[in-house]
């Protein structure tokens, strides 16, 4: 039935500018970006957990979705390449991913891993440009830089600027003024806006509310009668008014980091320091993405019987390369270890974290201590390798016996020991 209870949309100027940004088959993409091989190819992520967690475009045109599992892919899609997942790469590109959004405005909201609003409003005059031309720098400056396509959407409001990314996919940029919105919400189900959910889509059907552009129609007091005070704020979102503003957030900031692996309960000395090494690694990895140096660490190890044994050490100078740390970790673990036990985990937590910038500053006049300019280039380089071939392609000769205890399996990440490279 059709719904008499609506009011017309005036909207003619844009009285705020919201941008949401979505980087479509995220996962898929950033593999993708890291390998050119895969680029054009049917790329799925997941193998690890056994079902899909994403998938590349050209797999979505196969007809594969998230959720299916592995086994069903390998089965029906043999042309498919699968991969496990690798969250550590994934974060470091959603850093490096609102890093720039924030070089365009200074009011970033993440809202997810691969998701996030900002907020443009007198921005125009600032570049000396348009919402929409503002929008397109965006896109290529992440292209360029990370070399990730993203859907971008500019709107009134962050229902309306979801609505727009969602409208062209994928690399896509749509604006949807205020004399534009019933353009744009005619075609889309109730369903498919955001925050109403499968309940509330099913009453506004019985209701005579069947897309979006229906829901932004209905009368003020038909919507308060039969509508609890969210769909109410979408309402009023759908016809350009704001009520959700963009939420500031900040850059992500660690207190600590801490790497943590469990095994079958082992006496193995090498094993376990291997182990204990690999933590240190996987930690100083993610502290460097987030230029962050640690004060001090804490090393602990725990027996078959769950009795934890720690130690915390501090660092003679801020650092976040395992070179400098691994002689004092050997010596924690030399200290913790008897060989009458068992043990079934070790782990490694960064601590007192300060910004490595914020640290550099301060050495000025102060004559501190701090890594000399070659290891911050032997480190650079190997987190580019780790970055593009997998966070443990270049390691510490340390962790070897990690390889001897579980050989690799084909494809996997080669552990060159650190002492082999030689940067000229």
């Amino acid at each position: 039935m059709s719904n008499p209870h609506r009011s017309p949309l005036n909207i003619h100027s844009f009285p705020q500018a919201i941008l949401h940004l979505d980087a479509n088959a995220f996962f898929a993409s950033v593999e993708q970006a890291l390998d050119p091989s895969l680029k054009g190819k049917p790329v799925v992520v997941g193998k690890e957990r056994g079902i899909v967690t994403a998938v590349s475009y050209e797999g979505k045109a196969l007809g594969i979705k998230r959720g299916m599992t592995i086994k069903e892919v390998e089965k029906n899609f043999p042309q498919v390449v699968i991969l496990e997942s690798n969250y550590e790469k994934y974060s470091i590109f959603s850093l490096k991913l609102f890093e720039i959004l924030r070089k365009f405005s200074p009011i970033v909201e993440e809202y997810s891993i691969d998701e996030a609003f900002a907020d443009l409003k007198g921005l125009r005059g600032y570049f000396h440009t348009t919402y929409e031309e503002l929008g397109q720098r965006i896109k290529e400056r992440i292209k360029k830089e990370l070399g990730i396509s993203v859907s971008i959407g500019i709107s009134l409001t962050k229902v309306l600027a979801k609505i727009a990314s969602n409208y062209r996919k994928p690399d896509g940029l749509t604006l949807i003024s205020g004399r534009e919105i019933h353009h744009y919400l005619k075609d889309i189900p109730v369903s498919e806006v955001w925050g109403i959910g499968p309940q509330r889509a099913s009453l506004c059907e019985k209701l005579g509310i069947y897309s979006a552009l229906d829901l932004a129609c209905a009368k003020e007091e038909f919507i308060k009668k039969h509508f609890p005070k969210p769909v109410y704020e979408i309402w009023l979102e759908l016809r350009g008014i704001q009520v959700y503003p963009v939420i500031n957030t900040p850059k992500e900031c660690y207190k600590s980091i801490s790497k943590v692996l469990s095994f079958s309960p082992t006496e193995n000395k090498d094993f376990l320091l291997a182990q204990s090494a690999l933590n240190l690694e996987l930690a100083c990895f993610k502290a460097r993405a987030y230029k962050l140096l640690a004060q001090s660490i804490v090393f602990f190890i725990k027996d078959r019987d769950f009795n934890i044994y720690s130690k915390e050490i501090t660092l003679p100078y801020p650092s976040a390369y395992p070179k400098e740390i691994l002689p004092l970790l050997r010596e924690a673990f030399e200290s913790l270890y008897s060989p009458d036990l068992l043990y079934r985990q070790v782990g490694v937590i960064l601590k007192d974290l300060i910004s490595q910038r914020s640290f550099q500053l301060s050495l000025f006049g102060k004559g501190a201590k701090m890594a000399p300019e070659k290891e911050e280039r032997l480190y650079a380089a190997i987190d580019k390798l780790n970055l593009k071939y997998g966070r443990t392609t270049v390691i510490h000769g340390t962790t070897l016996p990690i390889t001897k205890e579980k050989p690799l399996k084909k494809g996997s990440s080669l552990r060159i020991p650190l002492l082999e490279i030689n940067l000229h």
